[in-house]
């Protein structure tokens, strides 16, 4: 094993009150790529800038390699003296750097190197602070949100450039998809301190999991012991005092260490209000247009949306995902074409700006709309300060102002007011920027058995695959040219058929390259049909896709046991790698009865 080249070892952090890191740790090795996980407000974000040396810690141990370099992505880039952002990406090149890095990292981010500044969105900050950090290809790079604000080909170039990159990585990110692909070790920082885990993200949930069952059990055994040392205390043969009195002492020890024990944070616990039920159509859109300029966003596109569908935007930033979003919900006209909203909408919407907040209102006063202590939810009064734990806030931070709240919090707030209202289509613009796994999985819960309606944009590929019904993405993906296609299913879903299209085009492309006398002598002979082997497959392919899942679905009952893992960790493993094992099969099937079905339509005509 390799010594480290950056070692935190018990440190403690308090910013008065509980300590916020108390006994947390991380080690860095060369070639590690560590994911940071932990809940909103657990000090990842802050044991990340320790690592930076940011933040002084009041105890413990900090030390980096002096030869290493370290560079870590700042949320908000101070572009102070630089007058293009590629003079502040040079900016972080150490001597003998390669410059074309930054100018090779700018333009896949989307940056031409030109631009000023002082004129960059938010995204366009996090972009020129990606290519600063990563040119200079460090010992230890430190990411913190890298995704935020990028589109869904820019996270999965990301992916590749930071699986193949040399610098030991550490990653904080929400994106679950991202973080299997990346990581290949998963710290996992919970009540102040951090446990290690020497696997990616793949598998911390059921490690999590875990844990806490092992915790929850040896408190339970701590609880026992206590009633047994209070019966003998009470009852038992009198011994020498000395010996009491040890025995005195610990179990006012075991006492204390029972008190003291501090459970894991809670889970959000939320519904969504009742609304009335929309009519069964719930927007039907016919041949609707939109430019800016020469510039065409939407061409001739039509939709019909009906009650109970959950629809996903994708595409690249600047595709037009918003645009078309407005209008389909009404916020703005086409330039042709016509959009009809139908009956009883009672819409909810999450803006992925977050421009609903004021950052000087408090959060009671903003889940109440300013009346008072009380709202109403579900027909049912609610005191706010109730309503807030069930979003893990605290009751002291009722009269809070907003601009205090991190960005994980202050999504949580506007998902908190969103649900306190009656709603039968929801509309989430990036509604999982800045969650944390266990709010994510709430969240998914939600929309999955939502009554009513949901649109959102996402670029988010795990949330897509558990949650739309069908995805609606750029027919251009890498030069959007305003035409939409609607696929059915997820984002996985609409990659498979993309690709089946894909290669139906090139092979149509290939017929029309034969010469007219080959083509002739083709259409002159017999009919062109499937092959016995491919007509054969065809038949087949769905009772070996009903056989593969019927077999993942018994390993899932078995897997549901949560005594499992205890019990019998081998078996645990064994039925793992064959889920995994039958799950690849399975969609290796799906796909090939696709492009089986796309010929056989096409040979049809």
């Amino acid at each position: 094993m390799a010594p480290p080249i950056l070692k935190l070892d018990d440190i403690f952090l308090s910013f008065g009150g509980a300590p916020l890191l108390a006994g947390a740790g991380l080690q860095i090795e060369p070639g590690d790529k560590i994911c940071l996980v932990g809940r909103n407000g657990s000090g990842k974000s802050t044991l990340l800038k320790i690592a930076a040396g940011l933040v002084e810690v009041q105890s413990g141990e900090v030390f980096r390699h002096p030869s290493s370099t370290v560079r870590y992505l700042e949320q908000a880039p101070d572009f102070a003296g630089f007058n293009t952002v590629q003079a502040y990406a040079e900016a972080g090149l150490g001597p003998g750097d390669d410059p074309y890095r930054v100018t090779y990292l700018l333009s896949h981010l989307g940056l031409s190197g030109d631009e000023d500044p002082r004129m960059l969105s938010g995204g366009e900050s996090r972009r020129a602070a990606l290519a600063r950090v990563m040119a200079p290809e460090p010992d230890i790079l430190l990411l913190d949100e890298p995704t935020n604000h990028l589109d869904l080909p820019t996270i999965e170039w990301l992916e590749g450039e930071l699986q193949k990159t040399r610098s030991a990585l550490v990653l904080i990110s929400h994106d679950r998809r991202f973080l299997e692909r990346v990581s290949t070790a998963t710290v996992w920082l919970d009540r102040g301190t951090s446990r290690r885990l020497d696997r990616g993200f793949a598998h911390f949930e059921a490690w999590r999991d875990q844990v806490l069952e092992a915790e929850e059990l040896e408190q339970h055994k701590l609880g026992k012991s206590i009633e047994r040392e209070e019966h003998w205390l009470r009852y038992g043969v009198t011994a020498r005092r000395k010996r009491n009195m040890r025995r005195l002492g610990e179990l006012q020890t075991m006492r204390s260490n029972y008190r003291g024990h501090k459970g894991p944070q809670g889970t959000v616990q939320a519904t969504v209000s009742d609304a009335q039920e929309s009519g069964k159509l719930v927007i039907e859109a016919d041949k609707i247009t939109k430019s800016f300029g020469e510039r065409a966003i939407v061409t001739p596109f039509s939709i019909r949306v009906h009650r109970g569908d959950c629809i996903g935007l994708v595409g690249p930033n600047g595709a037009g995902k918003t645009t078309l979003l407005k209008m389909l919900t009404g916020q703005l006209s086409p330039d042709s074409g016509i959009v009809k909203l139908g009956t009883n909408l009672e819409i909810a919407t999450l803006d992925q700006k977050r421009e609903d907040l004021d950052p000087e209102d408090t959060l009671a006063n903003y889940l109440t709309d300013g009346r008072g202590e009380n709202l109403l939810v579900n027909g049912e009064q609610r005191h706010v300060t109730g309503y807030m734990k069930e979003f893990l806030f605290q009751p002291e931070q009722a009269r809070t102002p907003i601009r205090n709240l991190s960005g994980g919090e202050r999504a949580r707030l506007m998902l908190a007011r969103i649900l306190s209202r009656p709603t039968n289509l929801l509309i989430l613009d990036e509604p999982t920027n800045d969650l944390d796994i266990e709010t994510l999985d709430l969240l998914q819960e939600i929309v999955a058995g939502f009554p009513g309606t949901v649109i959102l944009v996402s670029h988010d590929r795990d949330f897509l695959d558990r949650t739309v019904t069908s995805t609606i993405a750029p027919a251009v993906p890498d030069a959007p040219d305003g035409r939409w296609i609607e696929y059915a299913g997820g984002y996985s879903d609409m990659l498979v058929q993309r690709k089946g299209a894909l290669e139906e085009r090139k092979r149509a492309e290939k017929a029309a390259e034969k010469p007219k006398t080959q083509q002739a002598t083709a259409s002159g002979s017999a009919k062109v049909k499937l092959s016995f082997k491919q007509k054969f497959a065809l038949e087949n392919l769905p009772k070996e896709m009903a056989k593969a899942e019927a077999e993942i679905a018994k390993r899932e009952q078995v897997m549901a046991d949560p005594n499992l893992f205890t019990r019998d960790p081998a078996a645990f493993n064994r039925l793992a790698g064959e889920m995994e094992k039958l799950r690849a099969s399975l969609t290796d099937m799906e796909e090939e009865w696709l492009e089986l079905e796309m010929l056989r339509e096409e040979l049809e005509g």
